[in-house]
């Protein structure tokens, strides 16, 4: 048998390994694919009150609950074949009684593990339940029920908080109409 250089036997090594590491599924990872949804199906409670209310949001728009205002960025979900999985980037603020935006949570929330990036607000949750193809019928727009909406911007207020390089908690805004 022939002697082997040191770096052909360190490749050999190598391509071993990986091919051991394959057989037995510690390859790269694949990324489950995943389906856009236009409406995202949301949950929230008031802490204080205990009541839970369900509503749906289109991807795009802004919702009002209570000072909360939710922004729905994309809604994603996992196709039939593969393990039920909907997931909601969301970005919420919240308008306090001084007028001022402050960020309450800006990220992806998933509907199977709402713990794994929860909204941190001490009155407040929020939680992803699903990601829908429309709304239901009889809501032609995004809507809460009438009892928890104070106003309801079109489109994003323009008392949203805005992105700072400073990471500052509050932000400055304007009054609401």
């Amino acid at each position: 048998m022939a002697k082997l250089s040191k770096s052909s036997r360190f490749t050999v090594c190598l391509a071993l390994g990986t091919l051991m590491l394959g057989a037995f599924g510690f390859g790269p990872a694949n990324a489950a694919p995943t389906e856009d949804f236009p409406v995202v199906k949301l949950r929230s409670l008031d802490k204080v009150t205990a009541r839970t209310m369900t509503f749906e949001a289109k991807v795009g728009s802004t919702v009002q609950f209570g000072p909360l205002y939710i922004k729905v960025q994309a809604c994603r979900k996992a196709p039939p074949i593969e393990k039920p999985e909907a997931a909601s980037f969301l970005q919420i603020w919240e308008i306090g009684a001084d007028e001022k935006a402050e960020w309450v949570f800006s990220g992806w929330m998933f509907a199977s593990s709402p713990a794994l990036s929860p909204m941190d607000h001490p009155i407040y949750d929020v939680w992803v339940i699903d990601c829908l193809n429309e709304q239901a019928p009889g809501k032609e727009k995004d809507e809460l029920p009438e009892e928890s909406v104070v106003a309801k911007p079109e489109g994003e207020p323009e008392t949203a908080p805005a992105d700072d390089a400073s990471n500052s908690d509050e932000i400055e805004s304007e009054p609401l109409d």
